[in-house]
C-alpha cells in the first residue's frame, strides 16, 4: 500500500500533468461509469493528498469558459465535485503522455515498490504529429485524458466522485498528515498536539496506533518500523504509557521523514552515519525497491533502512538480530535491544 508520501507526490502530479485543462473522464472497466459521467468535461481545478486519500477537484463544464478568459472556477467551489481515491492494497495510476512533459510511469502496486519508477510509457505519435493515447491495460476502473496526458487507475479500494460536505466529512474521520504544511489541524503545532493526545489515551500499542489513519494519517508499515526504531520505543507498548515529549519527539520525526519522502520519492529513514555498518545480509532475500534505486549518489536500499525487512539480520546499531511478528494484520519489524 502506497504511504502518504507517495499520494502527496501523486497530487503534484496531476496538479502538472493535467492543472486548468478540461478532461476526459471514462471508466473503461465500466464500474466507474457514472461517477466518471458526473465529472467528464470538467476542469481540474486542484489536486491534493490527505494521508493515503487522493482528491482531485473539478469546477465547472468545459463548455462554461470563455475562450480569452481565465475559467470561471466558483470562489467558494460550493458546486464543484471531488473525486476521492484510495489505492489500497492493490491500486495504481499509470501515466503516458505525448512526449511534450515528463511523466512518471506507475505509482502504486505492485506492493514491492516504493515510491515510483521514474520513465513514462513511450508516446504514441501519429503519422501527422497527432498523439493517440495507449489503450487502457488491464481493469482500468478511471481513465483520466488530458491535452497532453492520460492517466489510469486500476484496483483502487475507494473510487468516487463526492461533493465538498463529503469531502469534508471524509477529512474529519482522517488524523493529522505530517506532510500536509497545517497538518491538516490549522497548524504543525495543532496537529502535533492532536497527535499526542490520540495516542496517549490509549491502551493500544503504539504500533498499532501509527498504522491508525484516524490517529496519524499517511503512515504505513516501512516509516512505522522506522520512526519507532529511530525513538527507540517499544512498538508493544500501549500508547498511554509513553510520555508526552516521547510522543512528541515521534510527530517531529514522522514530519520530517514523511517530507522526505514526498521531496525524493523514496524512503530513506538511517542516518549517514549508520550505514555501511551491516552487510547486506543474504542478496537472495526480498527487497524493496526504491525509485531511486539508479540515481547517482542514491542511498542503496540495503542501507535505506534500520529494521524494516532485516528481520534476522544485524541490527545496525547494536548488532542484535532484527525481530519480525504479525501484529493487526501486518508484520511489524523492530530490535530488541533497541527498542526496549
Amino acid at each position: 500500500m502506497p504511504e502518504g508520501h507517495t499520494v502527496h507526490r501523486l497530487a503534484r502530479t496531476f496538479a502538472d500533468l493535467f492543472g486548468g485543462q478540461p478532461l476526459t473522464v471514462t471508466s473503461p472497466q465500466g464500474r466507474f461509469a457514472a461517477g466518471a459521467a458526473l465529472v467528464s468535461g470538467r476542469g481540474l481545478v486542484a489536486s491534493e493528498a490527505w494521508g493515503k486519500q487522493l482528491f482531485l477537484r473539478f469546477g465547472p463544464p468545459a463548455a462554461a469558459w470563455a475562450s480569452d478568459v481565465a475559467p470561471p472556477w466558483a470562489d467558494d467551489g460550493a458546486s464543484d465535485l471531488w473525486l476521492r481515491v484510495h489505492l489500497g492494497l492493490y491500486g495504481a495510476w499509470t501515466f503516458s503522455s505525448d512526449g511534450s512533459a515528463a511523466v512518471v510511469h506507475a505509482i502504486g502496486a505492485p506492493r514491492k515498490r516504493v515510491g515510483e519508477a521514474e520513465t513514462s510509457l513511450p508516446p504514441a505519435p501519429e503519422a501527422d504529429g497527432d498523439w493517440t493515447p495507449p489503450p487502457p491495460r488491464g481493469a482500468v476502473r478511471a481513465r483520466l485524458l488530458g491535452a497532453h496526458a492520460v492517466a489510469d487507475l486500476t484496483g483502487p479500494t475507494a473510487c468516487e466522485v463526492v461533493t465538498p460536505a463529503e469531502k469534508a466529512a471524509v477529512e474529519a474521520r482522517l488524523g493529522p498528515d505530517p506532510i500536509r504544511p497545517d497538518g491538516g489541524r490549522g497548524s504543525l503545532q495543532a496537529a502535533r498536539a492532536a497527535f499526542v493526545a490520540a495516542v496517549g489515551c490509549s491502551r493500544v500499542t503504539i504500533a498499532q496506533q501509527l498504522l491508525d489513519q484516524s490517529v496519524v494519517a499517511g503512515v504505513g508499515n516501512i516509516y512505522r518500523a522506522e520512526a519507532l526504531f529511530r525513538a527507540g520505543i517499544d512498538p508493544l507498548r500501549p500508547g498511554r504509557d509513553l510520555a508526552p515529549a516521547t510522543l512528541g519527539r515521534l510527530w517531529d520525526d514522522l514530519v520530517v521523514l514523511l517530507r522526505d519522502g514526498a521531496a525524493t520519492g523514496a524512503i530513506v529513514t538511517t542516518r549517514p552515519e549508520d550505514r555501511g555498518t551491516a552487510a547486506p545480509g543474504d542478496p537472495g532475500r526480498r527487497r524493496t525497491r526504491q525509485n531511486t534505486d539508479a540515481a547517482p549518489g542514491a542511498v542503496p536500499a540495503h542501507e535505506a533502512f534500520y529494521v524494516y525487512h532485516r528481520d534476522a539480520l544485524p541490527c545496525r546499531a547494536c548488532g542484535a538480530p532484527v525481530l519480525v511478528k504479525e501484529l493487526g494484520g501486518r508484520t511489524l519489524y523492530w530490535c530488541g535491544a533497541c527498542q526496549r
